[in-house]
């Protein structure tokens, strides 16, 4: 097994832990750049809290980066393409969440990424609160670990319809930041973390739904909503070395 396989699998089963409730049965994926051509993605109905080798699909990226500039493909002809993107035809069928793995996996400095359906933060996307939360930072750890701000993507058909706003959504982001974001918000669906390492992505995952439930808290708690940090105050954390030397450390 190699190390980037070996960091997948932990990965997975420490966001599919039950405390944690961010997926339960076969709900969220994870997924790992093995080379420039192939990645690794869990496969379709595996759980992320039992997850072993024999559930994982390696892909090509060529076989489905391609698709995200295609229309009119039918259901038929997108499971057999996503089929066909496997490098063994032993392995299961990859996620049909594939493609907007690909996609990610495609931008530079991205090597690992991991989707989950955590309670508190989807209280919030199937609340109309999905662009304040992506927005507005409620503390420096959620700078450090979730970014200055998050992408928003609104409910897309699961599967390559939704891969291909993300892709639009993310490539916009980071045209306007200059980097990629940590954090990605599906509305009434999920939340998608990104990472250079596979502790990034955990870190940036379990520091959402903390600031989820602290968001909700403080909407319950005061009249006027959640008292948020200034954009200054944001930029200010967002910027510090001791910041960038400590979410170094995090993340390694």
């Amino acid at each position: 097994m190699s190390d980037i396989t070996t960091q997948l699998l932990e990965l997975a089963l420490d966001l599919g832990r039950e405390e944690r409730q961010l997926a339960i049965l076969g709900e969220g994926n994870v997924s790992a750049r093995v080379s420039d051509t192939e990645f690794q993605v869990k496969a379709s109905g595996s759980s992320l809290s039992t997850l072993k080798e024999a559930n994982l699909a390696t892909c090509r990226f060529d076989k489905l980066l391609p698709m995200l500039n295609q229309t009119g493909l039918s259901d038929t002809e997108i499971d057999q393409m996503l089929m066909d993107s496997r490098t063994d035809s032993t392995m299961k069928k990859p996620s049909v969440e594939a493609t907007f793995h690909a996609a990610l996996l495609n931008i530079e400095g991205i090597h690992f990424v991991g989707h989950v359906h955590p309670e508190a933060v989807n209280m919030l996307l199937c609340s109309g609160q999905a662009e304040a939360f992506a927005n507005q930072r409620l503390f420096p750890d959620q700078i450090v670990c979730c970014g200055a701000r998050s992408v928003v993507v609104p409910y897309q058909d699961p599967g390559l319809e939704l891969a291909k706003v993300i892709d639009k959504e993310v490539r916009a982001f980071i045209e306007q930041e200059g980097t990629y974001p940590k954090n990605i918000l599906i509305e009434n669906h999920g939340l998608i973390a990104l990472g250079k390492t596979a502790k990034e992505v955990l870190s940036g995952t379990l520091m959402a739904e903390k600031s989820a439930r602290i968001f909700m808290g403080a909407l319950a708690a005061r009249q006027d909503g959640p008292i948020c940090l200034s954009t200054l105050q944001v930029e200010r954390i967002a910027g510090r070395p001791d910041e960038h030397y400590r979410q170094k450390m995090l993340n390694s």
